[in-house]
């Protein structure tokens, strides 16, 4: 058995040298002198009062010893160096979970995350997207949500609030455009149906007497909607700014500049108070920073 006051560094320079075959080419590798590679050799083979190397003018070779020492040491080595690096990844990686509408995280935060990656490699993003804002997820360490309601809790972050545009695809623009408010009575209505009565509250903002829909759609996610609405269905009520990049990429159009506003927020929640945690610290902040600098706040 080797003592357990054997050096480590001598092991290492041992399995080196038996792989490359040069003190020389083992000090490069290990960024020391060819004369202190010697040396932990040297006390290496005094602990186990063995010789494993025959030293010639110009090279060297292992002995018999030697050979059956490195096909010994070597796998132990590995597995020592394989530890250590997983203990190390281990420690520097951490994680940040978080929970938000799925519209929101295809929308806006997906885009982003590549300034997140860039930013913080070290820190992992475990995302949670839920469907209805009914559907809260509190288990992950912050969310997004969409309210209706004020949220004034010390760890509730206000984000930006949602206004509702009428849109529809190119095609169904062309055609309703010229008709006015009386187009909205040519084709299907859509909406999501969190929001069931949003196109009446539209009309009766606008001054649309008699408003009578010939048909309303309710959807149970804003990815529909707007899919929706793009695929030519009908004119829908989509949500800015969440929805802009559909509008600069020329997939809907606004059929009327007259928005509904309303009490919809999203607010950046936080549901855990470990201090001892700066990685969901940093997560905040940077939704925070990226938001304002995205809506000009």
């Amino acid at each position: 058995m080797i003592p357990l006051h054997t050096s480590m560094r001598g092991l290492r320079c041992f399995c080196v040298a038996a792989e490359c075959l040069s003190f020389k080419e083992t000090a490069k590798k290990l960024y020391l002198t060819p004369s202190a590679v010697s040396h932990q050799i040297k006390q290496l083979e005094e602990t186990l009062n063995q010789t494993l190397f025959e030293r010639q003018t110009r090279s060297i070779a292992l002995t018999e010893v030697g050979v059956r020492f490195y096909q010994a040491v070597e796998p132990v080595m590995q597995q020592l160096v394989n530890t250590i690096s997983e203990f190390n990844q281990a420690e520097r990686m951490q994680e940040v979970s978080i929970s938000m509408p799925e519209f929101f995280a295809s929308e806006l935060f997906m885009p982003k995350l590549i300034g997140w990656s860039s930013k913080y490699p070290n820190i992992n993003i475990k995302l949670e997207t839920i469907k209805s804002r009914s559907d809260h997820v509190t288990h992950t360490d912050v969310s997004i949500i969409l309210s209706g309601k004020q949220q004034q809790d010390s760890h509730v972050y206000d984000l930006f609030p949602i206004t509702y545009i009428p849109a529809c695809n190119p095609e169904l623009f062309n055609r309703l455009a010229a008709q006015g408010f009386k187009a909205l009575t040519q084709v299907p209505l859509i909406l999501h149906k969190a929001r069931p009565y949003a196109w009446h509250q539209w009309a009766e903002n606008v001054g649309f007497d008699g408003f009578q829909p010939k048909q309303i759609i309710q959807l149970d996610s804003m990815f529909s909607v707007a899919r929706a609405a793009e695929q030519g269905l009908g004119v829908a009520l989509i949500p800015l700014p969440i929805s802009q990049a559909w509008f600069d990429k020329g997939m809907l159009i606004p059929l009327f500049s007259h928005p509904l506003y309303s009490h919809d927020r999203y607010y950046l929640v936080r549901h855990t108070n470990e201090q001892h945690r700066p990685e969901v610290n940093l997560l905040i902040d940077w939704i925070l920073q990226s938001f304002q600098e995205e809506l000009g706040q």
